[in-house]
């Protein structure tokens, strides 16, 4: 058995104090890359596709048809010292149970590999359907019980803004506040956030001691929801809030399209990043 330990610092500023770029290539998470890919890599050629571009950190995200591959995923990052930083976990319920056939499998190879690493969990939106006094209920229950099927495995689990009441950031802070549990943090992404563009200071602010990870991408009032990064109009002073506010976590870079190489993707916005940083 091939035992992966991925280390989980449990706060906002995982990354040394001392060293303020937290744009820099070793603080990357390479995010949505895995089926958005035209190229279908394995896990192999994924690994080394990240290892040749200087990227050491990956977050896992996949369609049913990739979990067959998902044991062999995790020993070729290791093998490439990639470390895997956060796996996907959408939670669509099927009647009474909570996680659904995938999820469980997700878990399953995760307990079976030693993989300790984070669940970036969220939820289709009629999930949460009731007031807000119910849905908030609702997800405390829910996600009570995704952390301890999650500490089984090891691991630690952050909630993953997709829209709808679960992603909003004052309800997610409200949910992690209610539970009261230090291995419940939450991710940021822009690209589920461009309603939040003006009262991003704000809100980044009310999530800073909660957050794992912020996931950029170019933004433009109107849209559309994936912009390579430097090529919209709103990244660039929603960059400086984040550099302003004290946050030092993992800054994820998203591969989000459909019908390209990934690594062009990749490419891409790790180009429009250099720009913005010196503009920083």
């Amino acid at each position: 058995m091939v035992v992966m330990i991925i280390s989980f610092t449990g706060c906002p500023t995982g990354k040394n104090p001392a060293d303020p770029d937290i744009f820099n290539r070793d603080n990357l998470v390479a995010w949505c890359i895995v089926p958005f890919d035209a190229m279908n890599r394995t896990p192999e050629e994924r690994a080394i596709m990240l290892k040749d571009m200087q990227i050491s950190q990956f977050a896992y995200d996949y369609r049913d048809s990739h979990l067959a591959s998902f044991k062999e995923e995790i020993h070729a990052l290791k093998n490439h010292r990639i470390s895997l930083r956060a796996v996907w976990l959408w939670v669509e319920p099927e009647g009474e149970r909570l996680l659904n056939r995938t999820n469980e499998t997700v878990l399953e190879v995760l307990q079976k590999t030693g993989t300790r690493t984070e669940l970036w969990v969220s939820f289709p939106g009629w999930v949460f359907r009731g007031s807000d006094e119910e849905n908030l209920q609702k997800a405390v229950k829910a996600l009570t019980e995704i952390i301890v099927r999650a500490e089984e495995t090891g691991c630690t689990v952050a909630l993953y803004n997709h829209g709808d009441w679960f992603g909003e950031p004052e309800n997610q802070v409200r949910i992690i506040e209610a539970i009261g549990s230090e291995k419940l943090r939450m991710v940021y992404n822009f690209h589920h956030g461009h309603h939040h563009m003006d009262q991003f200071e704000a809100l980044f602010n009310l999530m800073v001691p909660y957050l794992s990870a912020v996931n950029i991408n170019g933004m433009s009032a109107g849209g559309p929801k994936i912009i390579t990064l430097g090529e919209g109009n709103r990244e660039l002073e929603m960059l400086k809030i984040i550099k302003a506010s004290g946050y030092r976590g993992p800054i994820g870079i998203i591969g989000h399209t459909d019908g390209e190489d990934i690594r062009n993707v990749l490419e891409r916005n790790l180009k429009g990043l250099e720009r913005l940083k010196r503009m920083l």
